[in-house]
């Protein structure tokens, strides 16, 4: 698959991911709309009957004991009542009739500051139970020429007040607040002549609480489902992106394999015509030469062989350690000796300072010692200038460190991540002729991984790399 190809398929999920995601949010909010609305509708309905039940516990009242509901009880001595409607009776007993008759008529201002606190909250509790209303509520009483509360829950506003207290005599300011600005409010005691002396206001602190709490499930649902959507997508793309970073690193394998093969064969082929000449054949000299480069050539293309299959035994789990105790300097000294021969060419040195005091570990010889020449190959041949490597050995608690260093081209942070990995080879710029198969540090993990060792890797480019690792003293421990 083409980097397109996946840059398209990401762009789609996404769209498809977030267009989901959009839909699911959007019915669910409109379900939560729905359910408001039906909430609005019973509070308005329950205030609605409460404010019927405040008129008719008004109408129950003596209406004419003092001539209470008269702004001024002189006026109706006099024969005045103050109320702009013209009256045609001249007798005290003429206004009382027409005070009875006129009930909602007289004096509105007084039937709404004369509200009983307590039939009002009985009133607003059996109106929301029978709207099957169970959420905590604040209520008031607003008046509308003062501006103010003066009944805040179960209790009188003091006028004096700067602020309402609630009946533990705490100031109530954010309720005041949230009273005024609440939508749940009906104007009471008002008439066709006369502007609403106030109203009867509800807050409900846990009503958003409440709404999406009916839709809970389903938004949870959606998330959790979604996010599993999401994670799949993302697991997948990033297993579509390593598949074709380990197919590009298998190609490049096996065009170094084949380019790698393909000399010593090409060697072998030409040696062997040239020993079925008949010049050859009978010069017992250039046959040994031929010979000996056949031999030679052959044991290259083995040793590279060798390597696949180690490779494929330790990912297979399908291999042993023959443990024995094994002489890390004794080791590190022949493949330092070995490495000099190589970096003679390029007049560079290889450097053992060997300051372990313990040197005996429990291993496999073979394999370390494939470690230890691996490592030393790969810093000769990762360095341009004159190669100068060092090989040190530190005794620490978990057992004997080796650190292996050198002034080579190093690495970057992104190559780090990835030096461990089969068939990776870190790009080498103008340098091209590092040859190998990507799998010598892959092989140098697992063998560490296998001794329950550890190993740690610094570089930086253009100052070199610094290989450390660390064996313990026994593999059992």
């Amino acid at each position: 698959m083409g980097k397109g190809a996946i840059q398209l398929i990401i762009v789609l999920m996404s769209i498809a991911l977030l267009g989901t995601a959009i839909i699911q949010f959007y019915y669910i909010k409109q379900t939560v709309d729905e359910s408001e609305k039906r909430f609005n509708a019973d509070v308005l309905d329950a205030l609605n009957r409460v404010y019927e039940r405040l008129r008719e516990e008004a109408q129950s009242k003596p209406k004419y004991s003092g001539a209470s509901f008269l702004k001024d009880k002189s006026d109706l001595t006099f024969g005045k009542i103050l109320h702009p409607k013209k009256y045609s009776k001249n007798s005290i007993e003429g206004y009382r009739q027409e005070l009875n008759s006129s009930f909602y008529e007289l004096n509105t201002d007084y039937l709404f500051k004369e509200i009983n606190n307590k039939s009002l909250k009985a009133f607003i509790e059996q109106e929301f139970n029978n709207e099957a209303i169970d959420l905590n509520y604040e209520y008031g009483v607003y008046d509308n020429a003062k501006q103010s509360f003066f009944i805040v829950n179960d209790v009188y506003v003091s006028q004096f007040d700067d602020a309402p207290l609630s009946s533990s005599g705490d100031a109530i300011v954010d309720e005041e607040v949230n009273l005024s600005n609440s939508p749940h409010r009906i104007e009471i005691f008002g008439t066709e002549d006369n502007s609403p002396p106030g109203s009867l206001r509800v807050f409900f602190p846990g009503k958003t609480t409440f709404l999406w709490s009916s839709v809970w499930t389903s938004l949870l649902g959606s998330l959790l489902f979604t996010s599993l959507i999401l994670f799949c997508f993302i697991y997948s793309i990033n297993t579509i992106l390593r598949q074709k970073e380990v197919s590009n690193m298998k190609t490049d394998f096996i065009n170094n394999m084949t380019h790698e093969f393909k000399t010593p064969i090409a060697t072998i082929s030409l040696a062997s015509d040239s020993m079925m000449s008949s010049k050859i054949i009978g010069n017992k000299e250039k046959l040994t030469k031929f010979i000996g480069i056949i031999k030679q050539e052959n044991k290259r293309m083995l040793k590279q062989v060798e390597k696949v299959l180690q490779m494929a035994m330790l990912d297979k789990k399908n291999f042993q350690l023959n443990l024995t105790q094994v002489n890390l300097h004794e080791v590190i000294n022949e493949a330092v000796e070995n490495a000099n021969l190589k970096v003679a060419s390029k007049s560079g040195k290889v450097t053992g300072i060997l300051d372990a005091k313990t040197n005996q570990i429990e291993g496999d010889r073979l394999h370390i010692s494939n470690v230890v020449h691996n490592l030393l190959d790969n810093a000769n041949k990762y360095t341009t200038e004159v190669p100068d490597i060092k090989v040190f050995t530190e005794d620490t608690k978990a057992g004997v460190k080796i650190i292996i260093e050198d002034n080579g081209i190093g690495m970057d942070k992104d190559a780090l991540k990835h030096i461990f990995d089969k068939f990776y080879r870190v790009h080498t710029g103008n340098l091209h002729d590092v040859k190998g198969f990507g799998l010598g540090l892959s092989y140098v993990k697992a063998i560490i991984d296998a001794h329950k060792g550890k190993i740690d890797v610094k570089s930086e480019v253009g100052k070199g790399s610094k290989f450390i690792l660390t064996f313990p003293i026994k593999v059992s421990d």
